[in-house]
């Protein structure tokens, strides 16, 4: 069964930093485009930031450039995204999402969604 597992979430306060990972379960990453997504209280789900395959391009929303930076470490399978100088308004569920080669800017793109992280920022 294909999924990833999203894990490293919690409780920060404003200024802080968290690294969440986003591990692959019953299949190689190395051919897949990650996606992270979000998706706060009364919200739909937005993309963050996508890293692909092919060359570790990267891309971020304009709401996190500067602040957060993924990753990909193919050896552990696993995809990371961290978050710096984060704000109440980063306070969301965070998902990763895989699909083929690249990225796009569409959620409906991806797939083999985890379970989600909790990211909450408050102080």
């Amino acid at each position: 069964q294909f999924q990833l597992v999203e894990s490293g979430g919690g409780l920060v306060q404003p200024g802080g930093s968290l690294r969440l990972s986003c591990a692959a379960s019953g299949f190689t990453l190395d051919y897949y485009a990650i996606g992270w997504f979000r998706q706060a209280p009364g919200k739909g789900r937005e993309g963050v930031s996508c890293i692909s395959s092919s060359d570790g391009s990267t891309y971020y929303a304009d709401s996190v450039r500067g602040r957060f930076t993924i990753s990909r470490d193919n050896a552990k399978n696993t995809v990371y995204l961290q978050m710096n100088s984060l704000k109440p308004e980063d306070t969301a569920v965070y998902y990763c999402g895989a699909r083929a080669f690249h990225c796009t800017n569409y959620e409906r793109d991806f797939g083999s969604w985890g379970q989600g992280t909790q990211v909450t920022v408050s102080s």
